[in-house]
């Protein structure tokens, strides 16, 4: 078994299915270069996990070899789904859907093609169904051809295999009062002037109907977590931002998740240097009170 703080990963995903603890992230080994798998570990408490288990792997035909990053498993009718991104160095990054039938893989492509424009760098892809069982893909549409760091949703067809209508922007990074201009964004995009990172949404819906959205960018501190709120419940908004961030551990890219209790927490990985990243897992007192 190992230790929380034995696992090396970025981005982590946290399933709680029958009973057992499901965590997916991205492997810090391989962030920022060459990449070819995802991997999957267990546990009973949080605390103690399984060693892990390579659930996707690109034997040479899979289109991507980069950028295997933030897969979030969906358990939806019978089936796993695992959100990624991906990406090739002559491509853009893309989101891209895996399936399964247990959490512990072996996933596979479910379509041939991601599921955003291939002119578009997409990452951080996580699915929301609201109200009316209708799936939502909620993205960041990212740097560098998009320097406003914008949060965007789309309708997702039923069965994950694409879009199913038009792109919206929801809002975007400069709009949080605590979000900063990325002090890198001509090192490391050529990109003059205010520069505006968004990463790492995740929305629940609260018992008012409020959307409670954390999503991550760049603050005074360095990265962080803030919360944006749809007080109307719609994903289209308006979206109001608290002031300041809901963590400034340098971490970030979090999500929610209920733990056997029943009890809210966020998983996040922290601090945020590769390869020093590991899960961290917090209570949920920064959301708003029902």
């Amino acid at each position: 078994m190992l230790k929380r703080e034995d696992i090396g990963l970025r981005d982590p995903f946290i399933l709680l299915h029958e009973g057992k603890y499901y965590m997916y992230g991205t492997r810090n080994k391989t962030v920022w270069g060459p990449a070819d798998g995802f991997d999957v570990y267990c546990s009973e408490d949080l605390e103690n996990w399984s060693e892990p288990v390579e659930i996707f792997h690109n034997d040479g035909s899979f289109w991507a070899t980069e950028c295997y990053w933030a897969p979030e498993c969906v358990y939806h009718d019978g089936k796993f789904y695992l959100v990624t991104t991906f990406s090739a160095p002559d491509k853009c990054k893309r989101l891209q859907v895996l399936v399964a039938e247990s959490p512990l893989g072996p996933f596979v492509p479910l379509t041939d093609e991601p599921l955003t424009p291939a002119d578009w760098n997409a990452i951080d892809g996580t699915v929301y169904e609201d109200e009316r069982g209708e799936l939502w893909l909620i993205f960041s549409h990212s740097l560098p051809e998009e320097p406003r760091g914008a949060i965007c949703c789309a309708k997702l067809a039923p069965d994950f295999t694409h879009i199913d209508g038009e792109i919206k922007n929801m809002f975007f990074a400069g709009d949080a009062p605590w979000a900063q201009p990325i002090p890198f964004a001509k090192a490391e995009f050529g990109l003059d002037g205010d520069v505006y990172l968004s990463d790492g949404p995740y929305v629940i819906r609260d018992k008012k109907g409020r959307l409670q959205m954390i999503w991550s960018s760049w603050s005074e501190q360095g990265y962080a977590i803030g919360l944006a709120v749809s007080d109307n419940g719609s994903l289209k908004g308006p979206w109001r931002h608290l002031p300041e961030p809901i963590s400034r551990q340098d971490g970030g890219h979090g999500m929610i998740f209920r733990d056997k209790n029943g009890e809210l927490k966020l998983a996040l990985h922290s601090p945020n240097d590769t390869p020093n990243e590991r899960l961290s897992v917090q209570p949920c007192d920064f959301l708003l009170a029902d």
